[in-house]
């Protein structure tokens, strides 16, 4: 194909079963369909600038928008003020540039935007949040989270709350990290104030119920006797007496 300059080719006797997708390399993607067997088969070749006009094999455009559906109901059961990081492959590019998105990505994407790529900036404007990667100006290679063959691309996205950017001061691809096959490590750097929880003061409860014990009976009155000074005659003042009391059980 690269010699004949073909840009797009069918084929035929694939032998794969299932229908999926590859990269076979030098920038070129397959999209067969094969039978049970390992027998016949078919398929299309396309040059990487075709492949973001084709949707994803095995992911019908109803099961992606129901997945989204999901998550709008996911989104919409946490409180507004409560933090919300998102992170997840979305299988889409929503492309380099911002122009009338500028509320909710920054410039720094890669490529050009597809269909999938349009529904993570649609779901961001929705829920108010803000698709973090592209705010970072990075080289390239640090912007590539998906390498397969001659493909790199940017699929894998973390989103937050708009208003939780400023806590934000760094996003971008580990390269040399193999976290999962063909896909990059993508390290957010967030800091943010954790409020500690306020002890409650626990009233110390006195186990009046040892007494019952004759050890301990005999115990409690050696440390009575030592708290009034070795008197034997508890004092008048009855608050004074309970104090002692409670000190000393």
């Amino acid at each position: 194909m690269e010699r004949r300059k073909v840009d797009i080719m069918c084929v035929q006797e694939t032998r794969w079963k299932g229908s999926k997708a590859r990269s076979i390399g030098a920038g070129f993607k397959l999209f067969y369909y094969g039978v049970d067997s390992k027998s016949n088969g078919v398929g299309v070749v396309l040059k990487e600038e075709f492949v973001r006009n084709v949707l994803e094999v095995g992911c019908q455009l109803e099961e992606k928008e129901r997945f989204w559906s999901d998550l709008d109901e996911v989104m919409e059961s946490i409180p507004t003020g409560e933090r919300v990081v998102v992170g997840a492959d979305f299988n889409g590019h929503v492309g380099e540039g911002n122009t009338g998105d500028e509320e909710v990505m920054g410039k720094f994407g890669v490529k050009e935007r597809n269909l999938e790529g349009q529904m993570v900036v649609d779901f961001a404007k929705r829920m108010d949040m803000a698709v973090v990667n592209t705010y970072f100006q990075k080289r390239e290679e640090h912007r590539v989270t998906y390498k397969s063959g001659g493909r790199r691309t940017q699929v894998d996205y973390i989103l937050c709350r708009r208003g939780n950017l400023k806590e934000i001061s760094d996003c971008k691809v580990v390269v040399g990290e193999s976290v999962a096959r063909r896909h990059r490590m993508v390290v957010c750097r967030m800091t943010f104030m954790v409020c500690k929880k306020k002890r409650s003061k626990i009233e110390k409860k006195t186990k009046w119920w040892k007494l019952k014990k004759e050890e301990c009976c005999e115990e409690f009155r050696q440390k009575l006797r030592q708290a009034l000074g070795g008197q034997v005659v508890l004092p008048d003042d009855w608050e004074t007496t309970a104090e002692v009391i409670r000190e000393t059980g």
